[in-house]
């Protein structure tokens, strides 16, 4: 689709890139997902003063005015279910007693680890056909100096995107000349870092479910970071004075998710609309599910979407329950 418009091998790259995180290369993702390109560059990209916590911190504050109450560092363990009703959710600390259960947590882990056999819609056989995009391997990077040649966002090409792609989703393994992406948010909000330094987010995508260690971390840091200072032409390695790491292992530990993906399902044909996981068990009468694993898909603004529809088939299926929990 996009060759249709374009022929420069570059701005093609740039085009394709973002669909990279979809699922799929970009001659199998449907054209649909070009509307990600009009929004970039038509609508603009967004940022929120202070950083993207400040999104969460948000919601949370209008959570607070509405009557929410909130039970923090509590980890769900089991749903117990009793005639097609989830009637508890048991966490480390205690067990709720529940109307209605949203699930806002990885869709296969809840699914499969938190609520008996007899009352799963999918089969571990299921599961293990679904085509995942992409997890990533992230580095948290604070820098004692202010950097040259970068910007907010920058893409890095150097590489052969169709090898790295095919390492990603045709031949899944770490990959041997990745592109990468850099996130300097204090190119652009001043909140983000002390006075004259930098905070850097450097994102490589990298198939689910790879072995994932320190030495392999360390191995993709000092070739992304030689590679940086050699185009932007600037030392930087020896100016880090904060150093975090991200990776397979954390999205498993952290968000139960599937393989340790970033981004969800795949947005292939066969994954898209109405053939993604329900948002509704069939089995289980109350019990719903929100998230990057069912409609309408992976990101940020995706999954505050999957929200406000599981919000609406809630009150459509159970009005008289939410008039009484308001009142």
């Amino acid at each position: 689709h996009i060759r249709k418009y374009f022929k420069n091998d570059r701005i093609i790259q740039l085009l394709e890139f973002p669909v990279l995180f979809l699922g799929a290369l970009p001659a199998k993702t449907p054209a649909l997902y070009s509307l990600m390109n009009y929004a970039d560059i038509k609508l603009g990209t967004w940022y929120p003063e202070g950083g993207m916590h400040k999104i969460v911190e948000g919601l949370v504050s209008l959570a607070y005015e509405k009557g929410v109450t909130f039970k923090f560092n509590q980890n769900v363990v089991k749903i117990d279910v009793d005639n097609g009703i989830a009637s508890k959710v048991v966490t480390n600390n205690e067990i709720h007693t529940a109307d209605i259960v949203i699930g806002g947590a990885d869709y296969h882990h809840i699914e499969q680890k938190l609520i008996a056999a007899p009352y799963r819609k999918y089969t571990k056989k299921y599961w293990d056909k679904r085509e995942m995009a992409p997890s990533s391997l992230i580095f948290y990077l604070g820098i004692n100096k202010k950097l040259k040649h970068l910007l907010h966002h920058n893409l890095f090409f150097d590489e052969d995107f169709g090898i790295h792609g095919s390492e990603i989703y045709e031949n899944p393994q770490w990959p041997s000349k990745p592109l990468f992406y850099v996130s300097v948010t204090s190119q652009t909000d001043a909140e983000v870092s002390p006075e004259g330094c930098e905070n850097l987010l450097i994102l490589i995508p990298i198939a689910p479910g790879l072995e994932d260690n320190d030495e392999i971390r360390q191995k993709y840091y000092q070739l992304v970071m030689d590679r940086l200072e050699r185009l932007t032409k600037q030392s930087i390695a020896k100016h880090v004075i904060v150093k975090k790491s991200y990776c397979i292992n954390d999205f498993v530990r952290d968000y139960n998710a599937f393989k340790g993906n970033a981004y969800g399902l795949a947005n292939t044909l066969r994954q898209t609309a109405i053939l993604k996981p329900s948002m509704r068990s069939k089995k289980i009468k109350n019990l719903f599910y929100t998230g990057q694993l069912t409609v309408p898909g992976p990101g940020v603004p995706p999954a505050i979407i999957s929200g406000q529809v599981v919000a609406q088939q809630v009150k459509k299926q159970f009005p008289i329950t939410l008039a009484k929990a308001l009142a």
